[in-house]
Protein backbone atom coordinates (compact mmCIF):
# COMPACT_ATOMS: atom_id res chain seq x y z
CA UNK A 1 0.00 0.00 0.00
CA UNK A 2 1.14 3.39 -1.13
CA UNK A 3 3.33 5.00 1.61
CA UNK A 4 3.95 8.75 2.55
CA UNK A 5 7.52 9.74 0.75
CA UNK A 6 10.36 10.91 3.41
CA UNK A 7 12.29 13.82 2.83
CA UNK A 8 15.37 11.43 2.37
CA UNK A 9 13.87 9.85 -0.73
CA UNK A 10 12.33 12.98 -2.08
CA UNK A 11 16.04 14.52 -1.98
CA UNK A 12 17.59 11.26 -3.93
CA UNK A 13 15.49 11.49 -6.62
CA UNK A 14 15.34 15.02 -7.35
CA UNK A 15 18.46 14.70 -9.82
CA UNK A 16 17.13 11.87 -11.59
CA UNK A 17 14.30 14.22 -12.68
CA UNK A 18 15.02 15.85 -15.70
CA UNK A 19 16.27 19.29 -15.54
CA UNK A 20 14.23 21.96 -16.92
CA UNK A 21 15.63 24.16 -19.94
CA UNK A 22 16.76 27.41 -19.23
CA UNK A 23 15.07 30.16 -20.47
CA UNK A 24 15.86 30.88 -24.43
CA UNK A 25 17.56 33.89 -24.82
CA UNK A 26 17.67 36.27 -27.92
CA UNK A 27 21.87 36.57 -27.78
CA UNK A 28 22.97 33.45 -28.16
CA UNK A 29 21.66 30.85 -30.50
CA UNK A 30 23.59 27.26 -30.74
CA UNK A 31 22.97 24.43 -33.43
CA UNK A 32 23.64 20.94 -32.95
CA UNK A 33 25.38 19.49 -36.32
CA UNK A 34 25.80 15.78 -36.97
CA UNK A 35 29.68 14.39 -37.29
CA UNK A 36 29.31 13.52 -40.42
CA UNK A 37 29.27 17.26 -41.69
CA UNK A 38 31.74 18.32 -39.19
CA UNK A 39 34.91 18.53 -42.02
CA UNK A 40 32.84 20.02 -44.59
CA UNK A 41 31.49 22.93 -42.42
CA UNK A 42 34.76 23.44 -40.85
CA UNK A 43 36.49 24.28 -44.06
CA UNK A 44 33.88 26.52 -44.66
CA UNK A 45 34.71 28.23 -41.37
CA UNK A 46 38.05 28.34 -42.65
CA UNK A 47 37.39 29.53 -45.65
CA UNK A 48 35.20 32.08 -44.28
CA UNK A 49 37.71 33.11 -41.52
CA UNK A 50 40.27 33.52 -44.40
CA UNK A 51 38.18 35.59 -46.84
CA UNK A 52 37.42 37.88 -43.58
CA UNK A 53 41.10 37.63 -42.46
CA UNK A 54 42.15 39.13 -45.38
CA UNK A 55 42.91 42.91 -45.27
CA UNK A 56 41.28 45.44 -47.71
CA UNK A 57 43.73 46.39 -50.18
CA UNK A 58 43.64 50.73 -49.87
CA UNK A 59 43.10 52.49 -53.13
CA UNK A 60 46.90 53.74 -52.31
CA UNK A 61 48.59 50.10 -51.69
CA UNK A 62 47.45 49.12 -55.62
CA UNK A 63 49.46 46.89 -57.37
CA UNK A 64 52.95 47.82 -59.01
CA UNK A 65 52.05 45.96 -62.07
CA UNK A 66 49.34 48.46 -63.23
CA UNK A 67 52.15 51.64 -63.32
CA UNK A 68 54.34 49.18 -65.14
CA UNK A 69 52.08 48.52 -67.57
CA UNK A 70 51.40 52.12 -68.41
CA UNK A 71 54.92 53.03 -68.15
CA UNK A 72 55.45 50.11 -70.94
CA UNK A 73 52.36 51.36 -72.97
CA UNK A 74 54.25 55.15 -73.26
CA UNK A 75 57.90 53.64 -74.03
CA UNK A 76 56.57 52.06 -77.41
CA UNK A 77 54.68 55.51 -78.21
CA UNK A 78 57.74 57.86 -77.80
CA UNK A 79 59.70 55.07 -79.66
CA UNK A 80 57.06 54.89 -82.30
CA UNK A 81 56.89 58.62 -82.68
CA UNK A 82 60.85 59.46 -82.43
CA UNK A 83 61.32 57.02 -85.81
CA UNK A 84 58.26 58.07 -87.30
CA UNK A 85 60.33 61.90 -86.65
CA UNK A 86 63.91 60.37 -87.93
CA UNK A 87 61.97 58.28 -91.09
CA UNK A 88 60.50 61.55 -91.93
CA UNK A 89 64.00 63.66 -91.76
CA UNK A 90 65.77 61.47 -93.76
CA UNK A 91 62.75 60.84 -96.32
CA UNK A 92 62.76 65.44 -96.60
CA UNK A 93 66.65 64.93 -96.51
CA UNK A 94 66.92 62.43 -99.20
CA UNK A 95 64.33 64.80 -101.22
CA UNK A 96 66.23 68.02 -100.75
CA UNK A 97 69.73 66.07 -101.58
CA UNK A 98 68.13 64.29 -104.79
CA UNK A 99 66.90 68.05 -106.42
CA UNK A 100 70.27 69.56 -105.59
CA UNK A 101 72.04 66.64 -107.75
CA UNK A 102 69.65 66.77 -110.33
CA UNK A 103 70.30 71.01 -110.72
CA UNK A 104 73.97 70.48 -110.56
CA UNK A 105 73.81 68.10 -113.07
CA UNK A 106 72.19 70.39 -115.47
CA UNK A 107 75.26 72.72 -114.90
CA UNK A 108 77.77 71.00 -116.19
CA UNK A 109 81.26 72.81 -116.78
CA UNK A 110 82.40 74.14 -119.95
CA UNK A 111 85.71 73.49 -121.22
CA UNK A 112 87.51 75.16 -124.73
CA UNK A 113 90.73 74.36 -125.77
CA UNK A 114 92.15 77.67 -126.88
CA UNK A 115 96.14 77.08 -128.61
CA UNK A 116 99.18 75.10 -129.03
CA UNK A 117 102.64 76.55 -129.33
CA UNK A 118 105.47 74.72 -130.30
CA UNK A 119 108.62 76.45 -128.81
CA UNK A 120 110.89 73.74 -129.76
CA UNK A 121 110.64 70.50 -131.97
CA UNK A 122 114.07 68.88 -132.63
CA UNK A 123 114.59 65.31 -134.28
CA UNK A 124 118.10 64.22 -134.02
CA UNK A 125 120.25 60.96 -133.96
CA UNK A 126 121.24 59.00 -130.47
CA UNK A 127 120.84 56.23 -128.17
CA UNK A 128 118.64 54.87 -125.95
CA UNK A 129 119.00 53.88 -122.40
CA UNK A 130 120.57 50.22 -123.50
CA UNK A 131 122.95 52.35 -126.07
CA UNK A 132 121.19 51.45 -129.15
CA UNK A 133 120.98 53.70 -131.95
CA UNK A 134 117.80 55.56 -132.49
CA UNK A 135 116.38 59.05 -133.33
CA UNK A 136 115.37 60.99 -130.67
CA UNK A 137 112.30 63.60 -130.08
CA UNK A 138 112.84 66.31 -128.43
CA UNK A 139 109.49 68.83 -128.24
CA UNK A 140 108.37 71.68 -125.72
CA UNK A 141 105.22 72.60 -126.10
CA UNK A 142 101.87 74.80 -124.11
CA UNK A 143 98.56 74.22 -124.44
CA UNK A 144 96.32 76.62 -123.55
CA UNK A 145 92.36 76.09 -122.57
CA UNK A 146 89.44 78.25 -121.17
CA UNK A 147 87.88 76.37 -118.20
CA UNK A 148 84.46 78.08 -117.13
CA UNK A 149 81.96 76.97 -114.03
CA UNK A 150 78.45 77.33 -114.79
CA UNK A 151 77.35 76.48 -111.58
CA UNK A 152 75.30 79.06 -109.41
CA UNK A 153 75.98 77.59 -106.36
CA UNK A 154 78.83 75.48 -105.86
CA UNK A 155 82.53 75.29 -107.07
CA UNK A 156 84.23 72.58 -108.13
CA UNK A 157 87.21 70.82 -107.67
CA UNK A 158 89.28 70.32 -111.00
CA UNK A 159 91.54 67.33 -112.14
CA UNK A 160 92.92 65.88 -115.75
CA UNK A 161 94.94 62.57 -117.04
CA UNK A 162 98.26 63.73 -118.58
CA UNK A 163 98.39 65.57 -121.13
CA UNK A 164 99.72 63.52 -124.19
CA UNK A 165 101.30 64.82 -127.62
CA UNK A 166 101.38 61.33 -129.82
CA UNK A 167 102.52 60.91 -133.38
CA UNK A 168 101.19 57.61 -134.80
CA UNK A 169 101.50 55.52 -131.64
CA UNK A 170 104.18 56.89 -130.11
CA UNK A 171 104.23 59.15 -127.32
CA UNK A 172 106.30 62.40 -128.32
CA UNK A 173 105.70 64.51 -124.87
CA UNK A 174 102.95 64.67 -121.84
CA UNK A 175 102.50 66.97 -119.23
CA UNK A 176 100.54 67.52 -116.15
CA UNK A 177 97.77 69.99 -115.04
CA UNK A 178 98.28 71.49 -111.91
CA UNK A 179 94.86 70.93 -109.41
CA UNK A 180 92.55 73.50 -109.10
CA UNK A 181 89.51 75.04 -107.95
CA UNK A 182 86.67 76.91 -109.69
CA UNK A 183 84.53 78.95 -107.87
CA UNK A 184 81.02 79.02 -109.03
CA UNK A 185 80.02 81.37 -112.22
CA UNK A 186 83.84 81.96 -113.06
CA UNK A 187 86.24 81.03 -115.77
CA UNK A 188 90.13 81.03 -116.12
CA UNK A 189 92.62 79.92 -119.03
CA UNK A 190 95.18 77.64 -117.83
CA UNK A 191 98.41 76.78 -119.71
CA UNK A 192 99.79 73.23 -119.67
CA UNK A 193 103.39 72.63 -120.62
CA UNK A 194 103.87 69.39 -122.63
CA UNK A 195 107.47 68.15 -123.04
CA UNK A 196 109.23 65.63 -124.06
CA UNK A 197 113.09 65.12 -123.93
CA UNK A 198 114.75 62.84 -126.09
CA UNK A 199 112.30 60.45 -126.90
CA UNK A 200 113.62 57.51 -128.69
CA UNK A 201 111.69 56.74 -131.98
CA UNK A 202 112.86 53.21 -133.28
CA UNK A 203 112.37 54.01 -136.68
CA UNK A 204 108.53 54.73 -136.24
CA UNK A 205 108.86 58.64 -136.18
CA UNK A 206 108.69 60.78 -138.69
CA UNK A 207 111.64 61.22 -140.92
CA UNK A 208 112.49 64.28 -139.97
CA UNK A 209 116.18 66.30 -140.71
CA UNK A 210 117.57 67.63 -137.34
CA UNK A 211 117.89 71.09 -137.14
CA UNK A 212 121.50 72.41 -136.31
CA UNK A 213 121.90 73.67 -132.62
CA UNK A 214 123.46 76.84 -134.32
CA UNK A 215 121.61 79.50 -136.02
CA UNK A 216 122.14 80.67 -139.82
CA UNK A 217 122.01 79.91 -143.08
CA UNK A 218 122.12 76.33 -142.85
CA UNK A 219 119.61 76.19 -139.82
CA UNK A 220 117.03 77.91 -142.66
CA UNK A 221 118.04 74.99 -144.95
CA UNK A 222 117.17 72.27 -142.82
CA UNK A 223 114.07 73.84 -141.46
CA UNK A 224 112.81 74.16 -145.01
CA UNK A 225 113.34 70.22 -145.33
CA UNK A 226 111.12 69.61 -142.50
CA UNK A 227 107.72 68.84 -143.10
CA UNK A 228 104.69 69.11 -141.33
CA UNK A 229 103.62 66.28 -138.76
CA UNK A 230 100.59 65.49 -137.64
CA UNK A 231 100.01 65.12 -134.23
CA UNK A 232 97.06 64.07 -131.78
CA UNK A 233 96.54 65.24 -128.05
CA UNK A 234 94.59 63.81 -125.37
CA UNK A 235 93.54 64.44 -122.19
CA UNK A 236 90.40 63.71 -120.13
CA UNK A 237 89.70 66.25 -117.20
CA UNK A 238 87.83 65.69 -113.98
CA UNK A 239 85.74 68.34 -112.35
CA UNK A 240 83.99 67.12 -108.86
CA UNK A 241 82.10 69.27 -107.32
CA UNK A 242 80.61 69.29 -104.16
CA UNK A 243 77.04 70.47 -103.67
CA UNK A 244 76.12 69.08 -100.42
CA UNK A 245 79.52 68.38 -98.31
CA UNK A 246 80.49 64.74 -98.59
CA UNK A 247 76.56 63.54 -99.11
CA UNK A 248 76.20 65.23 -102.77
CA UNK A 249 78.87 65.64 -104.61
CA UNK A 250 78.28 64.73 -108.51
CA UNK A 251 81.15 64.29 -110.91
CA UNK A 252 81.97 65.65 -114.74
CA UNK A 253 84.08 64.06 -116.83
CA UNK A 254 85.05 65.17 -120.05
CA UNK A 255 87.50 63.83 -122.35
CA UNK A 256 89.37 65.94 -125.03
CA UNK A 257 90.86 64.62 -128.48
CA UNK A 258 92.50 67.47 -130.75
CA UNK A 259 94.07 66.39 -134.23
CA UNK A 260 97.49 69.26 -134.59
CA UNK A 261 99.60 69.74 -137.59
CA UNK A 262 102.79 71.04 -136.53
CA UNK A 263 104.69 73.12 -139.20
CA UNK A 264 108.34 73.57 -138.09
CA UNK A 265 108.13 76.87 -139.87
CA UNK A 266 105.66 78.57 -137.61
CA UNK A 267 107.53 77.38 -134.47
CA UNK A 268 107.10 80.03 -130.95
CA UNK A 269 103.91 81.18 -132.48
CA UNK A 270 100.27 79.36 -131.23
CA UNK A 271 97.99 77.16 -133.35
CA UNK A 272 94.51 77.12 -132.80
CA UNK A 273 92.35 74.01 -131.64
CA UNK A 274 88.76 75.76 -131.97
CA UNK A 275 87.61 73.55 -134.28
CA UNK A 276 90.67 70.75 -134.35
CA UNK A 277 88.96 69.26 -130.90
CA UNK A 278 86.45 66.37 -130.18
CA UNK A 279 84.98 66.72 -127.13
CA UNK A 280 83.41 63.54 -125.38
Amino acid sequence: MPHAKTDSEVTSLAPSSPPRSPPRTRGAVYYVQSPSRDSHDGETIKAATSVHSTPALSPMASPRHSHEEDHTRIVPRKCYCFLAFLLGFVALFSFFALVLWGASRSQKPRIVMGTIRFDNFIIQAGTDASLVPTDMATTNSTVRFTYRNRGTFFGIHVTADPFQLSYSQLTLASGDLHNFYQPRSSSRTVSVAVVGNKVPLYGGGPTLTAAPAAGGKGQQQASAKVASVPMVLRTTLHSRAYVLGALVKPKFTLAVECRVLMNPNKQNKPISLGNACHYS
